[in-house]
């Protein structure tokens, strides 16, 4: 019991270090709502789920040390976080236009919100291999599939209640942050952020 609290403690400080999935949810629920913001949390939180399952079974090693695989999804991931980078910076210049809020706003379904969030994770080889090198350094030699699994599933739930008071407090902020300035700001931010995070994978050995 000790090493799962242990284990719940470090996965709350990974999960509030931002990363790509964090920005994607609070430029999200800043300007397409609360709504927005929760789809694309469930959506990433799916995908944590399932790069952590596939840890604890197995597969995930196999993919791991499967290198072709593994760098194809390196670089699905480094062109899915340029792509998100690109029509954040697209947004912001877009901003200018005085119709951009509402039709951001229209344009934006849960069905998108979710398939940003869940690519967002999934094509993030980060996540799997952080799944590999962690859970057994936390589970005991006779820990079966069902407490790996419990340990993998953890990471996820410590994500989803991080990620929920991102939505929380940019949903109760995001009246007062309605000026066009602000909006341009996040979403060029963002954008920079993404191509920073997708610089980095592509550089990554």
């Amino acid at each position: 019991m000790a090493h799962y609290f242990s284990f719940v403690l470090f996965a709350t400080a990974i999960a509030v270090a931002p990363g790509p999935d964090t920005f994607l949810t609070l430029r999200n629920t800043v300007i397409g709502g609360r709504g927005r913001g929760l789809w694309t949390t469930f959506g990433i939180c799916v995908a944590g789920a399932t790069q952590g399952i596939l840890a604890a079974i197995g597969l995930g090693a196999i993919i791991a040390n499967a290198r072709p695989v593994f760098e194809a999804i390196r670089w699905a991931g480094v062109a899915y976080l340029v792509y998100l980078g690109v029509i954040a910076i697209r947004a912001a210049l877009r901003a200018r236009d005085a119709d951009w809020a509402a039709g951001e706003k229209t344009a934006a379904s849960p069905w998108r919100a979710f398939r940003q969030g869940f690519l967002c994770n999934i094509t993030n080889p980060k996540v799997l291999a952080f799944n590999l090198a962690v859970l057994p350094q936390f589970a005991s030699p006779d820990t079966g599939l069902a407490g790996l699994m419990a340990y993998a599933l953890t990471l996820t739930v410590v994500g989803l209640l991080v990620l929920l008071l991102v939505v929380t407090i940019a949903g109760r902020v995001r009246g007062a942050l309605q000026r066009k300035r602000f909006q341009q700001a996040i979403e060029g931010g963002t954008g920079l952020v993404m191509l920073g995070f997708a610089s980095a994978l592509a550089t990554e050995a």
